[in-house]
């Protein structure tokens, strides 16, 4: 499964690990996670909070038990494994760095234009007037990501794939 809901990049990846301590180890409601999530690490707004608690799952450092609440997981989120569980469980990793994958820089908008394709078509309709501007804001999302993850830089105003080998850790 991938998943689509990106916080913005954090300064540090100590967040994710912040982040993930704050997932309970006795199961939670999805109301309580965020609340802990909010509470610890001052998230401002319950939004927030399920963006992150979503994006751990998708790092595979919480999971969503067949009740319906929230763990943490035991894994440990070393830059290793952060960098595989993105490149595998969120959704547009993949195909963000691959639309990197040339001999210049490509800029949020040229990432884009590559990327767009691959917008569900639902996912237009469902954001008929704006779902150009949702789209290009995860895509910038993700590049953040790639980036604060190694693998993919920023250089002469726009964006390189680095260690490719990295993304399959």
């Amino acid at each position: 499964m991938r998943f689509k809901l990106l916080p913005e990049a954090p300064d540090s990846l100590d967040l994710v690990a912040d982040a993930q301590r704050a997932v309970p180890l006795v199961p939670g409601s999805e109301d309580d996670c965020c609340a802990r999530l909010m509470r610890r690490l001052e998230f401002p707004s319950r939004d927030v909070a399920r963006t992150w608690l979503t994006f751990l799952r998708a790092l595979e450092l919480a999971r969503e038990t067949a009740s319906g609440t929230f763990v943490r997981e035991s894994t440990d989120p070393t830059e290793e494994h952060l960098r595989g569980a993105f490149h595998e469980r969120v959704y547009g990793a993949r195909e963000v760095l691959d639309a990197l994958d040339t001999d210049e820089p490509s800029d949020v908008d040229d990432v884009f234009a590559e990327f767009e394709k691959r917008v569900p078509v639902w996912e237009t309709h469902r954001a008929a007037e704006d779902w150009r501007n949702i789209w290009r804001d995860r895509v910038e999302r993700i590049l953040a990501w790639a980036v604060r993850l190694d693998l993919a830089a920023e250089r002469d105003g726009g964006y390189v794939r680095t260690h490719p080998d990295r993304e399959q850790a």
